[in-house]
């Protein structure tokens, strides 16, 4: 999805989203047919590089930039009118849709958890992963939190959009710091693919020879559990058609179990299995405290896997029956697009929904949705970068 929102950014938009989605997804089903992290590996390195610039220079040129994208474009209620608002607290009426929609995209950016088992058994030495998610996770927190927090300050809650690139109103400015991320946007599905395609592969093969070696049935296999992924994320990505959206449902379903639910248990298991029964009180203060701290971190992921879930489908349900009200043409769709990030939607446009928006006393932004008020997933939208 985020390459087709580069490629619309870079031709302005001349093929369709769906388009440009199929396009990307044919790329990186080729780019997921290796089945070892010796090859990734190399692209990880490059994305990793490229996306500390890519970022860096979003958050210079949100600063230096005169205004963002979308600035004074007026509207009822006066939307996307006056300097970017910025508000430490979340505004007045957030609900609860939308806080938490906010806090599982933030999540999202921040746990790749579902990676970590897979990078340790095709480790080297696996004694030194301890070492190398010390320093990515530092890395990774300081340089996307500060980069975040100063494209918010100057885009605001009411120019703030998914990714962030679409905020800058220079448009080379945004093609240029756009353009560094594209080694990330093949690596990650590439990554997340195969992955994906590991768990299969290996449930299916285990103890046969095509699990390790070149076969025809294994490589056939391969490609085509890897073809039947792409073809799902694509479908995925065309079914939810708004970023922020998709980046809550993925996080309530996959972050929920692989960043809390299954760490927390897989702590308490090996506890017990190096200390036999009764080690919560055996290890003293110890015991007790890492019990209690990961019996914490298991609901936390049951809460997110269930009104996680539920709030993202809530969420991209009202979203579609807006869009599917009002016109693709119509300037209150086209705001609405910048909110989401933009996407190629064709529906059929219905005036009358336009007079009832523009009449008198009419405050849009709320006939819309709520979330359109709240300054927490705006800011939300920055950390998804």
């Amino acid at each position: 999805m985020v390459g087709a929102k580069y490629l619309n950014t870079m031709t302005n938009g001349a093929v369709c989203t769906v388009g440009f989605s199929a396009i990307i997804a044919v790329i990186s089903f080729f780019a997921s047919l290796p089945r070892t992290f010796d090859t990734l590996s190399k692209l990880a390195t490059l994305s990793a590089f490229f996306t500390f610039v890519s970022v860096l220079l979003a958050a210079i040129f949100a600063g230096i930039e005169a205004h963002p994208f979308g600035y004074n474009t007026g509207g009822p209620a006066d939307a996307l009118v006056g300097e970017p608002i910025v508000l430490i607290v979340p505004a007045k009426g957030t609900t609860f849709v939308s806080g938490m929609n906010a806090f599982l995209n933030i999540s999202y950016t921040f746990i790749g958890q579902i990676t970590i088992p897979s990078f340790i058994a095709e480790m080297k030495e696996p004694k030194d992963f301890p070492k190398a998610l010390w320093a990515v996770t530092i890395c990774e927190i300081i340089v996307f939190s500060v980069c975040a927090a100063v494209t918010y300050v100057y885009t605001g809650s009411q120019y703030n959009t998914v990714p962030a690139f679409g905020s800058l109103g220079n448009q080379l400015f945004k093609k240029v710091s756009f353009s560094f991320m594209i080694p990330t946007l093949i690596f990650l599905g590439v990554l997340y693919a195969s992955v994906s395609a590991r768990f299969v592969f290996f449930r299916i093969f285990e103890g046969t020879r095509h699990k390790g070696n070149h076969t025809f049935l294994g490589w056939a296999t391969w490609a085509g559990i890897l073809a039947g992924l792409w073809v799902l994320a694509f479908i995925i990505a065309e079914v939810i058609p708004f970023f922020s959206d998709l980046l809550s449902l993925m996080s309530s379903l996959f972050d929920s179990f692989f960043g809390f639910i299954f760490w927390g248990t897989a702590y308490i298991r090996m506890r017990q299995a190096d200390y036999g029964p009764g080690w919560i009180t055996r290890r003293g203060i110890r015991g007790i405290a890492g019990f209690t701290m990961n019996v914490i971190i298991i609901l936390i992921g049951l809460y997110m896997l269930t009104a996680g879930t539920y709030v993202s489908c809530v969420s991209a349900m009202d979203v579609q029956l807006l869009t599917g009200s009002l016109g693709h043409s119509s300037k209150y769709y086209r705001q609405l697009q910048g909110w989401y990030g933009g996407r190629c939607v064709h529906v059929q446009e219905q005036r009358s929904l336009d007079n009832t928006l523009q009449s008198p006393g009419s405050n849009w932004l709320e006939r819309l949705h709520p979330v359109h008020t709240s300054a927490m997933r705006n800011a939300a939208f920055s950390f998804a970068l």
